[in-house]
């Protein structure tokens, strides 16, 4: 059996707001696109990040790219 790996992308920076619910990682991938996403946690519960928009699937050319668009559609981000 053939195990088929996939490389994470490297988070290249990650934006948390001042209460430390929810942060956006922007983000490069192997294949040199860029990406971004959005997470959120709850403080009490130890599971961690998780992802609460379908950002990540899209790529973009430069992080220039990735960040204006992250920018444009969250509402927070500085």
């Amino acid at each position: 059996m053939t195990e088929r790996r996939t490389e994470r992308p490297l988070v290249i920076e990650s934006i948390e707001t001042p209460d430390g619910d929810r942060c956006v990682d922007i983000f490069r991938r192997a294949d040199n696109t860029y990406g971004f996403e959005v997470y959120r946690r709850d403080l009490e519960d130890p599971s961690g990040w998780f992802p609460i928009g379908r950002h990540r699937f899209t790529n973009y050319e430069s992080e220039d790219e990735a960040r204006a668009a992250a920018r444009q559609k969250i509402g927070w981000l500085p």
